[in-house]
């Protein structure tokens, strides 16, 4: 049986991506720093997914082990011999596996030369590269160019919700049924593929937008939106006339512009729409606003999945009002227990709302984007009451 390595071992990873490996032929190993967890794996050798719907159906992924992260020479000796690395770690994790990947990888060479696939399985447009890079710092020149003979970091697109239930077995994941992955085809080593049930395309770009404009888009103006009209989960703020019309401007506008850009077809966009929002008003998932809402100043970045659909739609002379009343809602966003919450009002107090946009968003001084945004302030202040907190 084929191996694989995947780090992290949360309910994406178990749910999602565990269990694709596991479907595709692979006996996976996890490697996670939650001991208690790392430890239940190891005893059961198996764990259950459960879906999150009215059927109730799940299924057992059997045939796993697991490495605690600080084991490292195990951990490298598991790289030694995989067949595919997986990971499901946060993006802003994969400095801190880079440098074990990096030496499992040059020991692997040394003892090792089959194809090795390493696949960044993040929410964020591509990890893989973003890993790559991580791992390359800590080769030697030359040990970069034998590691491109032999490795592979496809880039890949990735969409499954997933919660954390503090009930039953510590090993058990909970997601819904519904997944997407869509894996950069010309980034694999000798047209290999290393997974089954997925989709694989030329062009990555189109569906990284599609996902980010979409569903990473929809799914932040909901939290925001919802946490300026005080819900507390997703399914709530969707059930919110007010909230959903938002959202649902907001999707037309993204939409149009996938169209333009990528040739999306308007049915084919709709009928993904329309998905989506099923998706995300599951009353069964009951997720959080702040989970969906936290680390709004990476979500307010330039080439994230607000600002960079609106500064592309306004480039194009395409409307982009309800993504900026997204953008605005995020820059109300001052929940208490959240830290970038708290960074990103201090700046606003301190610096002004042009100066903070530049900062974080880099945005000029001027422009109809920045006027946009500050008129949907204005508008969410008086119909919301927030003001921001400091």
């Amino acid at each position: 049986m084929m191996r694989a390595v995947h780090f992290g071992a949360g309910n994406i990873g178990r749910g999602f991506i565990g269990s694709l490996l596991h479907h595709s032929g692979y006996a996976v190993t996890f490697v996670d720093v939650n001991k208690t967890l790392v430890q239940a794996l190891r005893e059961k050798k198996s764990y259950e997914v459960v879906f999150i719907d009215e059927q109730d159906g799940r299924e057992v992924i059997a045939g796993v082990s697991a490495l605690d992260a600080g084991e490292e020479q195990a951990v490298i000796e598991a790289i030694v011999e995989a067949d595919l690395i997986t990971t499901a770690v946060f993006v802003t994790m994969l400095d801190h596996i880079a440098g074990v990947i990096a030496k499992g990888l040059r020991e692997r060479m040394k003892k090792n030369q089959k194809p090795l696939h390493i696949m960044a399985c993040e929410n964020a447009v591509n990890a893989s590269s973003v890993l790559k890079a991580a791992v390359y710092r800590q080769l030697t020149p030359a040990e970069q160019q034998a590691a491109e003979v032999v490795s592979g970091f496809p880039n890949v697109a990735i969409d499954r919700q997933a919660i954390n239930r503090q009930q039953g077995e510590i090993t058990t994941a909970y997601v819904e049924r519904f997944y997407e992955m869509t894996v950069n085809e010309s980034q694999l080593i000798d047209g290999i593929k290393p997974l089954q049930n997925v989709s694989y395309v030329r062009e990555l770009e189109p569906y990284i937008e599609r996902k980010l404009f979409l569903v990473n888009a929809a799914h932040a103006i909901t939290a925001y939106m919802g946490y300026l009209y005080r819900c507390a989960t997703i399914q709530q703020a969707l059930a919110q006339p007010e909230i959903l019309t938002v959202v649902n401007r907001a999707l037309t506008e993204t939409a149009c512009l996938l169209q333009v850009k990528h040739g999306f077809s308007p049915v084919e966009l709709q009928t993904y729409i329309q998905t989506l929002l099923r998706r995300f008003a599951n009353p069964l998932l009951a997720d959080q606003i702040a989970r969906v809402a936290r680390s709004p100043l990476r979500k307010l970045g330039m080439n994230e999945r607000l600002v960079a659909p609106a500064r592309q739609l306004l480039a194009r002379n395409l409307p982009a009002e309800y993504v900026s009343m997204g953008i605005a809602a995020a820059l109300l966003y001052d929940a208490e227990q959240d830290e970038e919450a708290e960074q990103l009002q201090i700046y606003l107090r301190d610096n002004g709302l042009e100066q903070t946009l530049l900062h974080y968003s880099g945005l000029g001084k001027e422009g109809p984007l920045l006027n946009l945004i500050k008129a949907k302030l204005d508008e969410l202040r008086k119909l919301t009451g927030r003001t921001g907190r400091v």
